[in-house]
């Protein structure tokens, strides 16, 4: 339900003064004015982007362990940075010298990095393990459907058939590339769109004709060709509400050149500016197979590895410089992931090989900074000469569906096929963007009720499942006049204070514990 819906559905509806957003809205009583609020709180804004490292990223040259500094010269060689070119983090981590960007973002609390990324039994094999990754599967298990195709095929239900629609005018999902990735396949097709490179998005922006796959030649299978892509390009049933969203915004940072990442990122940055209400956006930068020349010969702070982790650090600052500029950096998340990580060693050619873990970053204002997990040990290894696993990537995208888009435990297991721990990554309680998959409603218990002026009442609840929470309380018109953080709690019985209220009246508490609500009433006397 958008905000619109709502108030024609309530506008009828006169006895209580209730002020939502600065808009004053009637309802038949409390009860009624928190279930048509809650109601109006389960509409999402978010948005995630998914950034894939094509090749599989070193991991250990990307985020780098201060605390293992021997080990790290002593195995890697080759490749290995020289200490006074890292970037600190924290006093036992730093970043690549390429990623000054990236070290902003962390020290502004925009990054989270989870350490130790893998699966069991991990599969080297570039294709088979991109497609674990895509797939959320068991190394031995094939599948068919992506893990954000499954979850999306949740919210457009019976997809393509019926979309795009008057209620769901826009794509699910848009990739920048020339096929759909596994991740966005669900049940029956792709959950989306995709665009093959930004020059086709440019075509539909600009109504080019025939260029829907490129320049081709001017002959007669040339204009044939033409003829055809152009009959696909006026085929694509979103061209027209893709090209009305990047009419109404234009980006308003600088992005940098010969970056084809940023390329990618600036379309994403302007079709959110423009209000496009796609949910997921894919996109990707090739090139971390870093088999030989990872770094150059005499200089380790150079070479291809330098270029690419510099090129994905200056495009997602740019990128989420563009949001703040258009005032929605709350609103988006953006999330690395890599088929594979490195081996711990480096070869003679001055390059990595295939190996196991490697970090994933989460990007936004939104996300709990700082650094989960601990540096993986470069001296005690799997038999192989790997790095150990610390947090399967499920976890990661079950976090993510968890806290950003506020999916339920059930159908949580539902789209990751079983059940994973999450890991704290985002602020559930602090963000203007509302949550989707609210859970419960549930009744909090609240003593003493009616409790005297400038007393403080006690409030306990239940969390199923651990998660960042937050207190607010509104008056009878709707006004939030109090918020209180709790930090991030574990499952189980809770209980806390309210802080005292100073004016008798009816105050309304609501606790937000991650993709569960508590609600209460309390009258001061």
């Amino acid at each position: 339900m958008k905000r619109r819906d709502f108030l024609k559905t309530t506008t009828p509806l006169i006895t209580l003064p209730l002020v939502i957003g600065g808009l004053p809205i009637h309802a038949i009583g409390r009860t009624r004015v928190l279930d048509t609020l809650w109601r109006v709180l389960s509409t999402t804004d978010r948005v995630l982007v998914l950034i894939q490292l094509n090749g599989g990223n070193d991991g250990i040259n990307t985020v780098i362990p201060l605390d293992q500094l021997s080990a790290y010269y002593r195995v890697r060689e080759h490749v290995a940075l020289p200490e006074s070119s890292l970037l600190p983090i924290t006093n036992s981590a730093a970043l690549h010298p390429a990623m000054t960007e990236i070290q902003r973002m962390y020290n502004e609390g925009m990054v989270t990095i989870i350490q130790g990324v893998a699966y069991p039994n991990t599969n080297l094999s570039h294709f088979r393990s991109t497609d674990i990754w895509m797939t959320a599967s068991d190394y031995n298990e094939y599948l068919k459907t992506g893990w954000m195709g499954r979850y999306l095929n949740t919210l457009f239900p019976n997809y393509p058939s019926g979309y795009p629609n008057a209620s769901t005018p826009d794509p699910p999902a848009i990739q920048i590339g020339a096929i759909m990735a596994l991740a966005l396949h669900g049940s029956h097709a792709s959950m989306g769109l995709a665009l093959q490179d930004p020059e086709t998005f440019y075509n539909i922006v600009n109504g080019v004709e025939g260029t829907a796959g490129g320049q081709t030649p001017d002959t007669r299978p040339g204009r044939e060709l033409a003829y055809l892509r152009q009959v696909e390009l006026q085929s694509q049933q979103y061209s027209a509400c893709i090209k009305a969203a990047a009419d109404r915004a234009q980006n308003r940072a600088s992005y940098p050149s010969n970056n084809t990442l940023a390329d990618q990122l600036r379309i994403v940055a302007r079709l959110i500016a423009g209000g496009l209400q796609t949910r997921v956006y894919l996109v990707s930068i090739n090139g971390f197979d870093t088999h030989a020349a990872q770094v150059e010969e005499g200089n380790t702070t150079q070479g291809i590895h330098a270029t690419l982790l510099g090129r994905l650090s200056s495009a997602v600052y740019a990128f989420f410089d563009d949001l703040r500029q258009h005032g929605l950096q709350d609103r988006v998340i953006a999330m690395t992931f890599s088929e594979f990580g490195r081996r711990v060693a480096s070869n003679a050619s001055y390059g990595t090989d295939h190996g196991t873990a490697a970090p994933m970053f989460v990007f936004g204002t939104q996300v709990i900074p700082g650094i989960r997990g601990t540096n993986p040990s470069l001296t005690e290894l799997d038999a192989n000469g790997n790095l150990l696993m610390q947090y399967d990537f499920r976890q990661v995208y079950t976090s993510i569906l968890a806290q950003w888009f506020g999916v339920d435990r059930d159908l949580l297991r539902t789209v990751m096929l079983r059940d994973f721990p999450t890991i704290p990554i985002i602020q559930t309680g602090t963000t203007s963007a509302t949550e989707t998959t609210l859970v419960g409603g549930t009744n909090l218990e609240i003593f003493p009720n009616p409790t005297p002026c400038g007393q403080r009442a006690k409030i306990t609840f239940r969390l199923t499942g651990p998660a960042e929470v937050e207190i607010t309380l509104h008056d009878e018109t709707g006004r939030s006049f109090s918020r209180m953080s709790l930090g991030y709690l574990d499952a189980g019985h809770q209980e806390c204070f309210l802080p005292p209220v100073e004016l008798p009246g009816v105050v309304f508490c609501t606790v937000r514990a991650g993709n569960q609500f508590f609600r209460g009433q309390l009258v001061v006397e």
